[in-house]
């Protein structure tokens, strides 16, 4: 039977009831069997104004209006609240409707709906509705995500047993058993008596404390007699909360109660576990969050336990709070920052509510607040951070406190041996120090890190800044001689990576979670209060390790700062070979190919030789033959592929072999000696292995993935279109599962000119974003402005030349500015072709005559003939009075084309010459010139040049029919 709507304004006497909900609208009250519900005050009001009129679609503005009468708000607000009201309803889980949504219309309230009185106990506090059953039982709140946990616990104590809560400070133990506490109330348990012996420090007061809470006035001498007479014949659960400090008496008394009354039940908390007889201990967790917020959509942010807390909690405090999807990813943030613990988040959620989330996140970044406010009525302990920490180290013996002050140089998980090694001195020994650190884990001060075998302790961010000031406190000569420790320690372990690639990239991989204390050691090394004669081994001995993570920026400042300290003695030695190796490259691939980076490299192979190391000097002759190329000193380039097949030979072993050729074959392509390039790189090919990351990381890019893109566009050239594709998409394939930023760039650079020149325009599409993403992400400058460059290029080959031109001169002005000449011809020929296309005849004829005179002189001949070719067509646009400088150049494109092996381009200028003939008439002469290309293998393969091809054919046939 459903009443009027204004039956629900009646004084309180009306309920409405909606399965296990009621919702009682004078009193603005919302519980579920029987329990008050906490959702914000909008949602409430949403909830009213639906259920007043349930099955009607009720408009949007009719809600804004009623939820909001004296403000104006978007309907952003609207979708926020009506969010958050889903979620505390439950609808859809468990197939549960409450609330439609008509797109475009408004909200309904689908569920049945039945008023009728309140229950009796509606408006008591949750705590007195069951004051028969229950003893000082704190209020309880709404969990959120745990309800495992909860199952958990209601099922193991289902009959009397001894059960403990076990965690950090702040993870939510208390709340926890409290809400396991009212589950099982009215089950098998007649009482519930709740303890809190955070007020007790007294070990001998416990048993008075247990009875006290009872009901039980004890005179005797041994109040636990007295009280296990009472309770030998009940059934009664005992909640005893904050143990940890009285650890050894509640053991003891807990043990004699689940003896003596054996109908007892007993769930503790404790940071510890009671280690007391037949205890089942439960080691609770953090509530989820995301590591990684990048990787999440907002609505799979926001379905985190710990997002969703805090979520609640701030709207709680701010009840026309609606995140932005940015504001959310900040959340989440903050949630991960804050390791998912419920105390802190709940402090940091009331802090938005005043100064909102962006000022909330940023102070939190800037400084960990330990002394941010919670709730008035949490206990004193719980108020701030600050207040729970001064109560756990309170606890602590002098040696602990030291142990765990000096745990505070660490940042992210540490090992065991790491630990004792930094935090053992003259005061405590490497033995001792490793007992205590597991007596700290023991009491929830060191959390145990379960998702690797090696580091497996860390101290959370809240805990990390708390004893970062006790630290500080014990004074400067204390905190840098831990500090110094801990950067020697890492200097060892960084430098007992090994000798060999694989060896280095095993022992690399296994240490990506100790890049933050390697930073911290890099950044005390190098800083005031540092030690100079640690700065630079460590940063030449975490120079692999940045390599192997492709942190190429980081890498290029550690070495940077380190080569200004080699006068401390490490001229000459494998450590400044190995800094200005790894300098060399990384300036070259992040800032271009500067004086330094050539310098740097220079002076590591000076330093090679020097030492005999023949395999270092391999690597450093890969690097030197690339940067070489890359600034358009193509004669300098094969003559450093030529010193490095003397050291191939000297090793003679089919790796430095395969890498010897690679390079010389890559030469001799880029020189236009085409035949010889093949030679070389299937020579390469033949003595390679299989692609492997830890060699590419080794090298500084990968020797084989070059050798293939090196081939496939030699075999392009060689008129070979299919297998130069074939090629191109399989060597793009390989580079981009090695995860080598640095490498899979240069096969994209590489494979992009494939596709254009095949006329493969939408693959050239899909390689461009992922080449512009992949070098954006790891700010690989040259190869940013490269990027804008190929972008033009595509366009000129679709014939769409109005942007391409000023993308194409912005990106050859930045690649001059960087010396990076590699692809600069490539990219002057496509800018000429634009001009062309434009009718910008003059501006295409001196950017070629300057193109061409440059690729004379620097050997960059691979593409002259076609550079000849373009520029021929442009003699053509202007008229017939330059026919002869138009067939005298296209006569040498084709000769220069024959004489290099570059079929491809005597294709394109033979094609040229037949349009000629065509257009003066004599179109036998260019079918002549056309038909042995017609009888080629590859007269059908699919590319735009044997497309145009057809078309020429077609057209020339014609012709004949039509003279005939």
């Amino acid at each position: 039977m459903e009443s009027a709507p204004d039956e629900l304004h009646d004084s309180g006497h009306v309920a409405i009831a909606v399965g296990p909900f009621q919702i009682v609208p004078a009193k603005r009250l919302l519980t579920k069997d029987g329990v008050p519900i906490d959702i914000g005050g909008r949602a409430l009001d949403l909830l009213i104004a639906l259920v007043e009129q349930p099955g009607r679609v009720v408009p949007k503005r009719e809600l804004l209006r009623r939820v909001w009468p004296d403000a104006v708000v978007e309907e952003g607000s609207l979708r926020f609240h009506m969010n958050g009201l889903r979620r505390a309803l439950g609808d859809g889980e468990g197939g549960a409707r409450y609330i439609s949504t008509q797109v475009g219309v408004g909200y309904a309230f689908v569920a049945p709906v039945e008023r009728r009185p309140p229950a009796v106990d509606t408006f008591l506090p949750a705590a007195a509705g069951k004051a028969s059953r229950v003893n000082g039982l704190p209020p309880r709140m709404r969990l959120i995500g745990r309800d495992d946990d909860i199952h958990l616990i209601v099922d193991r104590l289902a009959l009397p047993g001894l059960f403990s809560i076990v965690g950090a400070g702040g993870v939510g133990k208390t709340s926890l058993a409290v809400e396991a506490a009212y589950q099982l109330t009215g089950g098998n348990y007649e009482r519930v008596h709740f303890v809190d012996l955070a007020q007790v420090e007294d070990p001998l007061l416990v048993p008075s404390a247990l009875a006290g809470v009872v009901g039980i006035p004890v005179q005797a001498e041994d109040p636990v007699f007295v009280l296990l007479a009472h309770l030998q014949s009940r059934n009664v659960l005992f909640v005893i909360d904050n143990c940890e400090h009285l650890v050894e008496a509640v053991s003891s008394i807990v043990e004699r109660i689940r003896e003596g009354a054996p109908g007892t039940a007993v769930l503790a908390t404790s940071r510890e576990p009671l280690r007391a007889r037949h205890e089942q201990v439960h080691w609770l967790d953090p509530l989820g969050f995301p590591a990684e917020i990048g990787d999440y959509s907002v609505d799979s942010l926001l379905a985190f336990p710990a997002v969703k807390l805090f979520v609640e909690r701030a709207s709680a405090g701010h009840a026309s709070l609606m995140p932005t999807a940015d504001e959310v990813r900040l959340i989440a943030d903050m949630c991960r920052r804050l390791d998912g613990m419920a105390l802190p988040i709940e402090l940091a959620a009331g802090r938005v509510a005043t100064h909102g989330i962006q000022a909330t996140h940023t102070m939190l970044g800037k400084r960990f607040s330990l002394g941010w406010a919670g709730r008035r009525t949490a206990l004193p302990r719980q108020q701030t951070l600050r207040a729970m920490l001064d109560w756990s180290y309170g606890l602590l013996s002098p040696i602990e406190r030291l142990v765990f002050d000096r745990l505070a140089v660490f940042v992210g998980p540490f090992s065991q041996d790491a630990a004792s090694q930094v935090v053992s001195d003259a005061q405590i020994d490497q033995m001792n120090a490793a007992a205590v650190l597991d007596q700290l884990a023991a009491k929830g001060l060191v959390a145990l890190d379960h998702s690797e075998a090696i580091h497996s302790y860390r101290l959370l961010e809240m805990t990390r800044a708390y004893v970062k000031e006790c630290l500080a406190s014990r004074g400067q000569d204390e905190a840098h001689a831990v500090a110094f420790r801990h950067a020697a320690y890492y200097t060892e372990l960084l430098g007992s990576l090994g000798s060999s690639p694989d060896e280095i990239f095993d022992n690399s991989t296994r240490l990506v979670s100790q890049l933050g204390n390697i930073r911290s050691a890099l950044e005390w090394s190098f800083g005031p209060q540092g030690d100079p004669g640690l700065a630079l081994p460590l940063a030449a001995a975490s120079a692999p390790l940045f390599l192997h993570f492709s942190l190429l920026v980081e890498c290029r400042t550690w070495c940077g700062r380190a080569v200004e300290l080699l006068e401390l003695g490490y001229f000459g030695t494998p450590a400044e070979m190995e800094l200005q190796a790894a300098l060399g490259l990384v300036l070259m691939f992040t800032r271009g190919n500067s004086g330094p980076a050539e310098a740097a490299l220079l002076r590591a192979m000076d330093i090679a030789v020097a030492l005999g190391d023949h395999w270092s000097q391999l690597r450093l002759l890969g690097r030197l033959q690339i940067f070489y190329e890359r600034i358009g000193d193509f004669a300098s380039s094969l003559a450093w592929a030529e010193q490095a097949m003397g050291v191939g030979d000297a090793i003679g072993e089919p790796e430095a072999i395969s890498v010897a050729a690679s390079l010389a074959g890559v030469s001799h392509h880029l020189l236009g000696n085409q035949a010889l390039a093949r030679s070389e790189l299937e020579k390469s090919l033949k003595h390679s292995l299989p692609p492997r990351r830890s060699h590419t990381i080794h090298y500084g890019f990968d020797h084989r993935n070059r050798t293939c893109l090196a081939l496939a566009r030699t075999l392009w050239l060689l008129d070979f279109p299919d297998e130069a594709r074939q090629w191109a998409i399989r060597v793009e394939s390989e580079a981009a599962t090695l995860d080598h930023p640095v490498t899979h760039c240069i096969a994209l650079v590489w494979t992009l000119g494939i596709y254009i020149w095949l006329g493969d325009l939408e693959r050239a599409e899909a390689s461009l974003q992922t080449f512009s993403r992949i070098a954006e992400a790891n700010m690989l400058a040259p190869y940013i402005a490269a990027s804008l460059g190929m972008r033009g290029a595509i366009a000129i080959r679709a014939g769409q030349p109005d942007e391409a031109i000023g993308w194409l001169e912005e990106s050859l002005a930045r690649l001059h500015g960087m010396r990076y000449e590699l692809l600069t011809t490539t990219f002057e020929l496509a800018l000429a072709e634009g001009l062309i296309l434009s009718g910008r005849y003059n501006e295409a004829d001196r950017l070629l005559d300057g193109t061409i005179d440059h690729c004379r002189m620097s050997g960059d001949a691979f593409a002259l003939p076609e550079l000849l070719r373009v520029k021929a067509g442009i003699f053509k646009a202007r008229g017939d009075e330059e026919r002869a400088s138009l067939e005298a150049m296209l006569q040498e494109s084709l000769a220069l084309s024959r004489s290099q092996g570059a079929r491809a381009w005597e294709l394109r200028t033979t094609m040229d010459l037949a349009r000629l003939s065509l257009e003066e008439g004599r179109p036998s002469v260019a079918l002549d010139m056309l038909a042995p290309w017609r009888a080629n293998a590859w007269a059908d393969a699919d590319s735009m040049d044997r497309r145009d091809l057809a078309q020429l054919w077609k057209d020339g046939q014609a012709a004949v029919q039509k003279q005939k």
